[in-house]
């Protein structure tokens, strides 16, 4: 088996109210307005032939077998002020 590095890197233009917060696992996410919360995090998307749409998938079997093959996640959050 091979290991699949994959590093995720957004910057996004955000409301000013969006605030980072950690949960009780000291994982960092965003609150949205309302109580809302994201966590960005990657979805596969798959295709047929690559020159057309991609989407996810909706067999759930598949993702999780995608999914299980992720053996740590680390998501970074800043934000940038000028």
């Amino acid at each position: 088996m091979k290991k699949l590095n994959v590093t995720i890197q957004l910057e996004m233009s955000v409301p000013d109210d969006w605030a980072l917060v950690q949960t009780s696992e000291g994982t960092p996410v965003v609150k949205l307005p309302n109580g809302v919360f994201m966590d960005l995090a990657i979805e596969p998307l798959f295709a047929s032939n690559p020159e057309e749409t991609w989407s996810s998938t909706e067999d759930e079997e598949v993702l999780n077998d995608i999914l299980d093959m992720v053996e740590s996640e680390e998501v970074t959050y800043e934000f940038v002020t000028h």
